[in-house]
């Protein structure tokens, strides 16, 4: 039986300058975590929610993720690479690449995280229910950007922490989930037009939750933002939760080609 396609795109294009001198040797999402790349974890984990196609949109050293890929990845599901620019947006990088989507729903992500959660059950419910967009969040604060909801309704979009939500409407019952930098997305939502909001968060997320039907998913698990140094040093600690998923991933057995630790 022939798997239906589920695309997966992994931003791979930013230039990660608040890692200092570390992101002039490489790309972010090839800095090691416990001696294996951010983009080593966030495939194989895609790979084990049932994600089988994956598209990486790069910029600042493409040819270095390039080569990773042909390196751990040369045997395994399609893996296609384009080249997007080096300072093109986020809306622009998709839009170059949105014809070679396979799945009508596929997820964002960007390249510089670390998680682990039940995708496959998020992404499933986001198909059955025909949800436009899904925002998986969590009940922390940070620096990414809020959702916002309300009576169980989703009611804004906040890139930076602010408590003056882009749509809210109702703040007497709002409670806001940091964005994750991860959603799930109907194809359709990728208009002629999307490749003219520049500021991609701040601009076209708050349009869509006003005019389609969208959820928001706060998921059991964990999930780090690989953003700086300091995030490097607490994640290669090794009591950091991190360990646990390593031991975890480890005894897999139905992952194809699944690279174990040394």
């Amino acid at each position: 039986m022939i798997k239906k396609k589920r695309t997966a795109i992994i931003l791979c294009g930013g230039k990660g300058t608040r890692l200092g001198a570390l992101s002039k040797k490489m790309p972010k999402t090839l800095v090691k975590i416990q001696d294996k790349e951010i983009l080593w974890f966030i495939i194989n984990t895609l790979k084990m929610n049932n994600f089988n196609h994956f598209i990486l949109p790069v910029g600042y050293k493409g040819k270095k993720i390039k080569e990773f890929i042909e390196k751990n990845f040369k045997d395994d599901e399609e893996i296609d690479i384009f080249e997007t620019g080096l300072n093109s947006s986020i809306s622009s990088r998709i839009f170059k690449i949105k014809k070679y989507i396979k799945s009508n729903d596929f997820l964002l992500l960007n390249g510089d995280a670390i998680f682990n959660f039940n995708i496959d059950k998020i992404y499933k419910d986001h198909v059955k229910k025909k949800i436009k967009m899904t925002f998986i969040s969590f009940k922390f604060q940070a620096d990414f950007g809020t959702v916002s909801i309300s009576n169980k309704k989703i009611t804004g979009f906040q890139r930076n922490f602010s408590f003056d939500y882009v749509g809210a409407e109702d703040k007497k019952n709002l409670k806001s989930y940091v964005y994750s930098g991860i959603s799930l997305m109907n194809k359709k939502l990728l208009s002629t037009n999307f490749k003219n909001y520049e500021n991609f968060e701040k601009k076209l997320y708050p349009k869509v939750i006003k005019k389609y039907k969208c959820d928001i998913k706060t998921p059991q698990g964990f999930f780090v933002s690989i953003d700086n140094m300091k995030d490097i040093y607490k994640t290669n600690l090794k009591n950091h939760e991190i360990s646990k998923y390593i031991a975890v991933s480890k005894i897999k057995k139905n992952i194809k080609n699944f690279q174990k630790l040394k």
